[in-house]
């Protein structure tokens, strides 16, 4: 009879494998891996198990845990939501600064300041977005016969303006009364839209000559402020102490560049479109300038919250739509709002002129630079926020006069640089803030639209939700 110290008996209860890292070496022979498995524990011949691969793979498992396909998923969604608004606010930087120095050389130095026919050709230009969008996307799509070509595009254009309405992404198996339904929104957005912005720009040229133009900078690209006022209660986005910081570095940057330089005589400066600006008339122009910077900032949470897509679809269906509703406010302005022009003929306000030959091809050249800048800008608006997009127009005022300084060679003054340096700060904080912003919500969806639809079918399917 084997004593208690002998044998099996003499074996702890807790004892540990011996040679566990020889056998993990010769292919974990202890607790061999099964595909499809995980670890089947080896049994020795008490009737022990060994885990000797345990903490590996538990690690493993963890790390695969902790990426899960849908958090990666919405990753990818966001970085990829934010690579194209780059683009575009790059685009959208670039156009607005070449047109920005063809319109003052055109109504300075050429002579024809025509404000609301110059307005009216610009807006009348966004009318060719869809038309180019159409073409860059054929071309991308020349194996597919034009007739499913177009189907397609139609089924996208009909199912996003669905979401838009609906602020929803599940909109398929909806009949098609509501579809024509949709139409008649899409109808009325874009006349409530365009009214803002045609009043918001109007705002401008009606003050460009009543007040100074340092006010007139000032309190026009104020309207990042009120993008963001106007987006807690239409957007129900929460105040940020990040976001509203970032604001108000922007909105300082904005009052050193226009104030900064001015000396003591300022208030009775010039203007090189109009006559000497006197303190009633100051003040006049400031209210109405302050009035379309409100309305700007309008315009912009009112088609962010009315004619774009909700959170979750496809950068590309996003963009697609984006151009589309520019599209719509070219066709309103081009059939509606030319009727102002004759009104203000006959009042002799603004003589209707065409401008000779070589003007013309300038202001055509000022015109497409416009309509790129306003579909970008949509773009970028769809697919971030009002406020970063907001913020992101005030860079145009650092980059248009360090145009200014390669054209004319006259350095930039202490006040443009320090309030520039400002305006720069703001909008990276604010873009690392939007980006934080992004990736929260895009973890913490349930449904995400990750199809490219835009080079898919475009059918209605489960996989545009």
């Amino acid at each position: 009879m084997p004593r208690p110290n002998e044998g099996i008996y003499g074996t702890p209860l807790l004892s540990k494998p011996e040679n566990t890292d020889d056998d993990a070496e010769r292919g974990r022979s202890n607790g061999t891996l099964s595909p499809g498995r995980g670890a089947v524990p080896a049994i020795n011949t008490v009737g022990t198990t060994t885990a000797a691969a345990r903490p590996t793979l538990s690690r493993r498992s963890t790390a695969m845990r902790s990426r899960s396909p849908r958090g990666f998923a919405a990753e990818q969604a966001a970085r990829k939501k934010y690579t194209y608004a780059a683009f575009f606010l790059v685009v959208s930087l670039v156009s607005f600064c070449l047109q920005t120095e063809l319109s003052a050389y055109i109504q300075h130095d050429l002579g024809w300041d025509k404000a609301y026919c110059m307005m009216y050709f610009t807006h009348s230009s966004w009318i060719v977005l869809w038309p180019a969008q159409l073409l860059a996307l054929r071309l991308q799509k020349l194996d597919q016969p034009w007739p499913v070509f177009w189907r397609r595009h139609k089924q996208l254009l009909k199912t996003t303006a669905l979401m838009v309405e609906m602020q929803t992404l599940d909109v398929f198996g909806t009949t098609l009364q509501y579809s024509a339904r949709s139409v008649r929104y899409m109808l009325r957005i874009t006349a409530l839209v365009t009214s803002a912005l045609t009043v918001a720009g109007l705002s401008w040229y009606v003050a460009v000559s009543m007040t100074t133009p340092s006010d007139l900078t000032a309190i026009y690209n104020c309207s990042a402020f009120f993008a963001y006022a106007f987006s807690v209660p239409l957007l129900r986005e929460p105040l940020r102490l990040d976001k509203s910081v970032a604001v108000l570095i922007a909105i300082v940057g904005v009052l050193v560049v226009a104030y900064g330089d001015s000396g003591p005589d300022a208030g009775a400066s010039t203007n090189a479109s109009g006559p000497d600006a006197s303190a009633e008339s100051r003040f006049l122009g400031n209210m109405i300038i302050g009035f379309g910077s409100v309305l700007y900032g309008l315009y912009e949470v009112m088609y962010k919250r009315f004619a774009c897509p909700p959170d979750g679809v496809s950068p590309g269906r996003g963009m697609i739509f984006a151009n589309t509703f520019g599209s719509l406010i070219g066709l309103f302005t081009l059939t509606v709002l030319w009727i102002p022009l004759p009104i203000l003929n006959s009042l002799g306000w603004e003589l209707f002129a065409l401008p000779d030959a070589a003007t013309a091809r300038l202001v055509l050249l000022a015109v497409i630079c416009n309509a790129i800048f306003s579909g970008s800008f949509l773009v970028l608006i769809s697919l971030t926020s009002p406020v970063l997009s907001s913020v992101a127009a005030l860079l145009t005022i650092f980059i248009v006069a360090l145009a200014d300084w390669a054209l004319t060679g006259q350095p930039l003054s202490g006040a443009a640089t320090l309030g520039g340096s400002m305006i720069v700060v703001a909008f990276l904080a604010l873009s690392w803030s939007t980006y934080r912003e992004m990736m929260e919500h895009e973890a913490q969806k349930l449904a995400v639209d990750l199809t490219d639809s835009d080079d898919e079918d475009g059918n209605i399917s489960g996989s545009d939700v």
